[in-house]
């Protein structure tokens, strides 16, 4: 084995993690607010509104998402040169980029998923708790923002770690629309020098490194937010 073709292409390997802990950060973020959303709405919604989250999480969660990304930047992507002045305007730059699908078709999908497990972990927080806040006459708002969703969250931490990691693991999916991430870069040094193992290799590397970041910051999360029995 042989890693001298590492000097050549470090600067392209820092490029590709650049681009996998935005596209990671970006749709899990994100993901993360419209799953709140979805959760609230599955355990607190009227009978539509929980018909139409339980709808879009059994579609992403059902469908692949290397479907749901092709759908989106062969599908969509084709629609929006038609669109008139698009082109002209200052998002084509960003609209016309494979990034940008990743980017949406990661974070719907991502949200599909952890809107079920902050569903479970809502449906988990004591209701005498709830009551008590009721019966000191909050608000449903403010009974949401300082009870429900922290609490069903600390529940839900070791899940959502899970999550995150997992949806680090489904980046290479951006390679198949032009994104130069991790393993768009191992797949170039590829063929580039025609090893086969070596570039596979050091990018599994970045990635146990990142997945151990992950998990240490959800660890110290984990330990300074307080167990409440």
């Amino acid at each position: 084995m042989t890693f001298s073709w590492i000097e050549k292409y470090w600067p392209l390997l820092l490029t590709g993690a650049w681009q996998t802990v935005a596209l990671l950060v970006i749709s899990v973020s994100l993901g993360f607010i419209l799953a709140i959303g979805l959760a609230f709405a599955q355990v607190s919604g009227g009978r539509v509104t929980r018909l139409l989250a339980r709808g879009y999480c059994t579609f992403f969660r059902g469908t692949p998402l290397l479907i749901q990304l092709w759908l989106l930047y062969y599908g969509v992507g084709s629609f929006l040169p038609m669109i008139p002045g698009l082109r002209q305007s200052f998002l084509w730059p960003i609209l016309r980029e494979g990034f940008f699908f990743a980017a949406v078709s990661f974070t719907l999908n991502y949200a599909a998923y952890e809107a079920e497990v902050l569903r479970g972990a809502l449906l988990g927080v004591p209701k005498g708790e709830l009551e008590a806040a009721r019966a000191f006459g909050m608000s449903p708002f403010k009974l949401a923002r300082r009870i429900w969703l922290p609490r069903a969250i600390r529940n839900a931490l070791p899940t959502i770690a899970g999550e995150v990691i997992m949806q680090l693991k489904a980046t290479p999916l951006a390679f198949t629309v032009t994104v130069m991430d991790l393993y768009a870069v191992a797949y170039k040094v590829r063929q580039d020098t025609l090893l086969v193992y070596e570039p596979l290799l050091v990018v599994t590397v970045f990635y146990l490194i990142l997945t151990a970041i992950i998990a240490r910051c959800f660890g110290i999360i984990e330990a300074q937010v307080p167990v409440r029995r």
